[in-house]
């Protein structure tokens, strides 16, 4: 079958990788593309793929390409249809001509889209935590009813996904989560309070966006991951335990009830979870390095430092707590991190105002969108007015 995606994303880093693995399949043509800011890229990507529609949410930047793509027309390239904002992504993410939608966009501007996504009956690779941090629950019931496939991208749900398949659910006792560890996973406290931005965007294992490498060096990332496992796996948080891995060659493992580990290994490279969620259930031969497992023979598996890297004890509080304190969790970390690139808060005040944000809010969970996102604006409010009373403690 003949895959027609639309990428809502396509400009950052998962929605350029899925571009490089669609030049390898023959199976899949691109119906749809989506960026906020980055449009001469944007105009690259329409160049080569064609696209029937394109959407910009920047308003700015919406404006700006409206006038950059008039030469497009002179080098008689049919231009896609222009769209703009929430109303765009919806759009794209519901196209007749569309049947995958690949989720990459950052933020919780992912929910809606991946929302009426499933409503109109589309399958779904999902590399946007944020739709199932604040909104799972109801997102995997919708998926449920309207019989539609929740593909994951991310290299450990993938890997939790592929070592589940042929299994039964109730043989299932653990699911390890491999975390690298990230950039700072042998600095001591004191050292940390002097991180800078520079510092925190070197990854050491996995090229990524901006803000992702940040979530990865406070552990809020694989916090996040620990909230997406417990939806799209239907598990309780107690079965859910992150194991540091600074290899990043095991990319997650399930342990079933007789004591058998299965665990999925790999190199890191984010195109290989990408490809499988575009072929599933079938894989496609790949070009791109694989493992040599005579290289890389080391498997280091240490337990993650709770008191250093608060944000992931954070993560298990607001999932224990109800979706609306994981929405409170993912805004307020969201302009932390944002803070933190502008210099204005230390590494160690983004948990800090997580926490207070999490302990100010105590509403009732009803877990409906409206409540989830009222939760969402809750977080970024907190943060945004309190800020400044937080710095430099």
């Amino acid at each position: 079958m003949i895959r027609n995606i639309s990428i809502l994303g396509s400009t950052g880093s998962i929605g350029t990788q899925t571009l490089e693995v669609v030049d390898i399949l023959n199976d899949v043509k691109v119906v749809a593309l989506s960026t906020n800011k980055n449009i001469d890229l944007l105009i690259e990507q329409i160049k080569k793929y064609k696209p029937k529609k394109v959407v910009i949410t920047d308003d700015k930047s919406y404006r700006d390409f409206k006038e950059k793509v008039k030469f497009i027309k002179t080098e008689k390239t049919k231009m896609p249809e222009i769209l703009f904002g929430m109303d765009g992504l919806i759009e794209i993410a519901t196209m007749n001509e569309c049947n995958f939608v690949i989720n990459s966009l950052v933020g919780n501007i992912g929910l809606i889209p991946t929302i009426e996504a499933i409503k109109n009956k589309k399958n779904i690779g999902l590399a946007n935590k944020e739709t199932l941090v604040t909104a799972g629950e109801i997102v995997m019931t919708l998926a449920t009813e309207h019989k539609v496939d929740i593909l994951p991208i991310d290299s450990e749900h993938s890997a939790i996904f592929q070592c589940l398949i042929g299994n039964k659910k109730q043989n299932l006792n653990k699911i390890y989560l491999t975390a690298s560890g990230g950039p700072f996973r042998t600095w001591d406290y004191e050292k940390l309070k002097n991180v800078t931005p520079s510092d925190a965007l070197k990854h050491p294992n996995w090229v990524m966006g901006k803000k992702i490498t940040i979530d990865s060096s406070t552990l809020m990332n694989k916090g996040l991951e620990v909230i997406e496992a417990k939806r799209l796996f239907d598990v309780a948080p107690d079965e859910i335990e992150v194991v540091v891995h600074p290899e990043s060659i095991i990319h997650s493992m399930v342990e079933y009830i007789d004591g058998s580990i299965i665990a999925q290994i790999g190199t890191a490279d984010m195109r290989t979870p990408i490809a499988y969620s575009l072929t599933y259930p079938e894989r496609a031969s790949l070009p791109f390095k694989k493992l040599d497992l005579f290289q890389n023979n080391n498997l280091t598996f240490e337990k993650p430092n709770i008191e250093n890297f608060k944000c992931l004890k954070l993560a298990y509080d607001a999932l224990k707590s109800g979706s609306e304190y994981c929405s409170v969790l993912n805004a307020a970390n969201e302009i932390c991190v944002e803070y933190f690139l502008d210099n204005k808060i230390k590494f160690l005040d983004i948990p800090k105002l997580i926490e207070n944000a999490l302990s100010a809010y105590n509403l009732k969970p009803e877990n409906t969108i409206e409540s989830i996102l009222e939760a969402d604006k809750f977080g970024r409010r907190y943060v945004t007015e309190t800020y400044g009373n937080y710095k430099n403690i």
